[in-house]
């Protein structure tokens, strides 16, 4: 289970999500609206404020746009919509309701930042917070029962504020994320296909059947050259033949940078090993081929020389600090019960592991935040998107393992592109020239754009 909710995932999202097509807003665009902002701003907001359940927190300008930051009331479970209610907070960058609108979500937090399917399009923008994630919690005993933490209430809670602010922004409306945010507009549209006109989904992981994890073992077996897949599971492997001396280091670090472990994974032992388990996918995750004459000789390496390349390149802790309710615990919460994860065999590391169970999301979380998993509502979504999804297209990196297991779109007008030698940060930008107008043709047309 890789440490995807933490800095390897913000810099998807970053990378997937916000700045991948380029091309500002106009300046004619945002001379005009800077003309007319007062009239909007009172305007937009006095309909938003009509809205039951949303309230306005704040209003600032965002390149000559009022930028809206909202909470809105969710039903606890979309299943009982008049019982126990929390706040999910979201934001709207309005620039005309005549405009398209996307859809960004994260997939975590309240994301910031302007999509590139924003700026393409020019369109306005709402962003919203995944549920139990931040401040978009419930309170009290409600905020503990991870069983409502799930793909479909959170697909409830986008479909009620979509239609909510649709009554505002009623040009074309496009979901888009990267990663867990592709994920989740993906899920969006097969439990509420008619809330968006289209979803653009970015490195959207789609572990369809969690009991075959052949795709990602294939992967491993042919990623970038066989040279460099050796030499990264031979450092991988040195890392836990040099346990006894390598260890001492991880501790140290450890108690420098006030690691804990005690609530999650339960010692340094089972933290390093965790971390080790971990290197090489994280390996290919955020680096490219490019990095590959950098991997040291595992059996030449010193230990320091070792232990400080692999914390540059994928040696990632998973720390209780991080990994609770206030972190990325409600990821991996969803990972254990709905998400899936790859188990992979790492045969080449049979003999030197110590916990050969590990590697699985319930290892990382608090006991009162693990689950059991089921497999049907991804199977679900999977078939669906198969067979009865329309105007969605998905980005993969052809390096990235967590494009390994893709989501495979319909003939309904939906569409699938591998960005050549893309990890996780994969964009239609880095697509071929001829693949990436066709892609952008696409958008346009289902936005309505000239």
């Amino acid at each position: 289970m890789r440490n995807k909710g933490i800095s390897a995932l913000a810099c998807a999202g970053l990378m997937a999500g916000v700045a991948v097509l380029g091309g500002a807003v106009p300046a004619t665009a945002q001379a005009g609206a800077a003309a007319r902002a007062g009239d909007a701003t009172t305007d937009i907001r006095g309909q938003l404020e009509k809205i039951p359940g949303m309230t306005v927190a704040s209003v600032a300008d965002k390149e000559g746009f009022p930028l809206y930051t909202l909470t809105y009331a969710q039903p606890v479970d979309h299943r009982k919509p008049k019982g126990a209610t929390f706040t999910q907070r979201a934001t709207l960058w309005h620039k005309d309701t005549g405009k398209p609108t996307v859809l960004y979500t994260g997939g975590y937090t309240l994301a910031g930042g302007t999509t590139a399917l924003t700026k393409l399009i020019d369109a306005n923008q709402v962003s919203v917070e995944h549920r139990y994630f931040a401040e978009s919690r419930p309170s009290g005993a409600a905020g503990d029962d991870w069983s409502k933490m799930t793909v479909q209430q959170e697909a409830a809670d986008e479909h009620r504020l979509t239609r909510a602010l649709r009554t505002i922004e009623r040009g074309k409306w496009l979901g888009t994320g990267a990663s867990k945010g592709g994920m989740t507009a993906t899920y969006h549209e097969r439990f509420y296909p008619d809330d968006l006109d289209a979803v653009v989904a970015f490195v959207a992981p789609n572990d369809a059947n969690n009991r075959d994890d052949s795709g990602y073992e294939r992967f491993f077996r042919t990623v970038g050259t066989k040279e460099c897949r050796a030499a990264l599971n031979a450092v991988q492997r040195e890392m836990l033949v040099r346990r006894d001396a390598l260890l001492p280091k991880f501790e140290a670090d450890a108690k420098t940078n006030g690691d804990t472990f005690e609530e999650t994974l339960g010692t340094t032992d089972r933290a390093y090993e965790f971390a080790v388990l971990d290197q090489v996918w994280n390996f290919w995750q955020s680096g490219t081929a490019a990095d590959c004459p950098t991997v040291p000789d595992a059996k030449k390496a010193g230990d320091d020389e070792l232990y400080d390349w692999s914390k540059k390149h994928g040696f990632s802790v998973y720390q209780d600090e991080t990994l609770g309710t206030n972190g990325t615990g409600p990821y991996y919460r969803q990972a254990a019960t709905q998400l899936g994860w790859a188990d992979l065999k790492f045969k080449h590391l049979k003999d030197v592991r110590h916990y050969p169970d590990i590697y699985q999301p319930n290892s990382v979380l608090p006991a009162a935040m693990r689950g059991t998993y089921e497999n049907k509502t991804i199977a679900d979504v999977d078939r669906w998107v198969k067979t009865k999804g329309k105007r969605m297209m998905f980005i993969y990196g052809e390096n990235d393992p967590w494009s390994a297991e893709k989501f495979t779109p319909s003939h309904r007008d939906s569409h699938r592109y591998v960005v050549p030698g893309a990890n996780h940060g994969a964009s239609i930008a880095k697509l071929p020239a001829a693949e990436q107008a066709e892609a952008i043709a696409t958008i346009k047309r289902w936005a309505d754009v000239k």
